[in-house]
């Protein structure tokens, strides 16, 4: 068993206990129908300048950033969270925008990416410490020290069964630096029931705007035999049990969240189909234009490929990547990469 192991048993039993479930969010449907102005952004990864950067360029917020978007719908693809330490200041903004574009006829759709499922589930491999900084509290201590008194003994079994030479003060020096202040706060956040984990389920894995299918890593030919509507049901389901099983929709290499046969062929095509043929097939089955991913870096800019029929957004916008700040635009019919301020058109 892993520190990872440990720690989503005692995380799970102590959450329980502890703490409350916090305020809802609005749901986002899975559909949408409008004739206005789309304007998609790729991964974060808890990068808050370039997010903000991006969506003023856009036009979608002002100095101050307030929604000032109108009827646009901006749909963000995933990856919010991970390897940049603003993800909290991201998605507590991303939660006051989908309120201010509501009610001047817009809207903010917030699509679960892989990360997103990986603090869900916690796997915190790619968390950086300014996550758990940004929930760390004057309380932060003491919660640490009740976690830690309340789980003594199964600790201490833990690591004495990876070096029985350990002292009891070597034990709690070493669990102080797995549990760093905050983290406890966080991962409650991020639980099916917290603050941002509540959010999370409410979100969609995939959705249909005006044609264009959107979803995080692609939607193979296996998922496509399922209606948008069941794929996010049972990503929903699988979030809230918090499934951790490689055949499950969350995880699964050729679901929605993880799918990268459409860029990178030689990771796997769904039973084995060129690129080309396997979405045709996807996008006949949702009677879409065009799918539209993040997941996969393309520093480089937005790249349109695939007889224009596959757009990837993910152009490595944050400092952990240093790539370029896209979003692109679509707007009656056309669509418009924007990299760093440079526009192309891509049909």
């Amino acid at each position: 068993m892993t520190i990872r192991n440990v720690l989503f048993v005692l995380y799970t039993v102590f959450f329980s206990a502890v703490f409350q479930a916090c305020a809802s969010a609005n749901a986002i449907p899975a559909t949408a129908d409008s004739s206005s102005k789309i304007i998609a952004v790729g991964d974060i990864h808890g990068d808050f300048d370039a997010y903000a950067a991006i969506l003023t360029d856009a036009g979608l917020v002002d100095e101050s950033l307030k929604w000032i978007g109108g009827d646009a719908i901006l749909v963000q693809t995933g990856d919010i969270a991970d390897r940049g330490p603003d993800t909290r200041k991201i998605i507590e903004h991303l939660q006051k925008i989908q309120k201010q574009a509501r009610k001047r006829g817009g809207k903010v759709v917030t699509l679960i990416g892989n990360h997103e499922v990986m603090n869900m589930t916690n796997d915190l491999r790619y968390v950086d410490p300014g996550e758990y900084k940004a929930f760390e509290t004057s309380k932060s201590s003491k919660l640490r020290d009740r976690l830690y008194d309340s789980n003594e003994a199964a600790i201490k079994r833990f690591y004495l069964a990876k070096n029985p030479a350990l002292s009891p003060e070597m034990i709690r020096k070493a669990w102080d630096e797995t549990t760093p202040l905050g983290q406890i706060e966080h991962q409650a956040a991020w639980r099916p029931t917290g603050r941002i984990g509540k959010w999370v389920v409410k979100n969609s894995a995939v959705t249909l705007i005006e044609g264009y299918l959107f979803a995080h890593g692609g939607i193979s030919q296996k998922y496509s035999k399922l209606s948008l509507k069941d794929i996010n049901k049972q990503v929903k389901a699988a979030l809230k049990a918090r499934e951790q099983s490689s055949e499950s929709i969350i995880n699964d290499p050729l679901g929605p969240l993880w799918y990268r046969g459409y860029v990178r062929p030689e990771s796997g095509l769904d039973g084995g189909l060129p690129p080309q043929d396997e979405l045709t097939s996807v996008l006949s089955a949702y009677s879409a234009k065009a799918l539209i991913i993040g997941h996969t870096p393309e520093r480089a800019g937005i790249k349109a490929s695939l007889e224009g029929r596959l757009v990837q957004i993910d152009t490595g916008a944050s400092k952990y990547y240093g790539g370029t700040r896209s979003f692109l635009r679509i707007e009656n019919g056309q669509l418009f990469a924007h990299d760093n301020g440079r526009v192309r058109p891509l049909n």
